[in-house]
This record gives structure tokens, C-alpha cells and sequence, in this order.
């Protein structure tokens, strides 16, 4: 029986919710990083990882904590290390 109850669940694609794909504005200051352009926030997070892959900001032994360089200190509120999910904690302050 349950079973049957997976493959149900599994065969309905899932929805995003509406308030997660409402575009917003990011600060100036984010926005020196991530782009000016109103999006999503699902977009604003994608766009935070690529920069922070393509910097190699993300810390050799702990892989949970991001390190800041010059732009993304003002967003952390000049922290130097955070941890991912203080990271969004931190982010959402900067979206209107």
C-alpha cells in the first residue's frame, strides 16, 4: 500500500510557490554582485552560488561556511565568515 502512495506522490510534478517566484529588487548593494534586475528569489540564490563557486569563496574544510571577500561583506553585514544558511537569513534583508 504504500507503495502505491509513492508512486502517486512521485508522478505529480511539484509547483513552486508564488511567493518564492515573485520578482524582487535587490539593494545596491547586492546588486553589485548578483545583477540590478528584478528576480525571483530562487534566481537571486542560483546567482549567489555561481558567484561564490566562481570565486572559490566557499571554505576548504568546512564546506557549510561561505568566506566574504570585498563584495560580499556589506551583504553578510560585514561579517567575514557565514555559515549557507545564515546566508539567506542575510540575503532576504537585501530584497525588497
Amino acid at each position: 500500500m504504500a507503495k502505491k502512495k509513492a508512486k502517486k506522490a512521485a508522478g505529480k510534478k511539484r509547483k513552486p510557490s508564488a511567493a518564492f517566484m515573485k520578482p524582487m529588487t535587490p539593494s545596491a548593494t547586492l546588486g553589485a554582485v548578483i545583477g540590478a534586475n528584478a528576480m525571483p528569489r530562487t534566481e537571486v540564490t542560483k546567482k549567489i552560488w555561481a558567484y561564490i563557486k566562481r570565486n572559490g569563496l566557499q571554505d576548504k574544510k568546512n564546506k557549510r561556511m561561505i568566506n566574504a571577500d570585498d563584495k560580499l561583506k556589506p551583504v553578510f553585514g560585514g561579517k567575514g565568515q557565514v555559515s549557507m544558511f545564515e546566508m539567506t537569513k542575510l540575503v532576504s534583508k537585501h530584497l525588497k
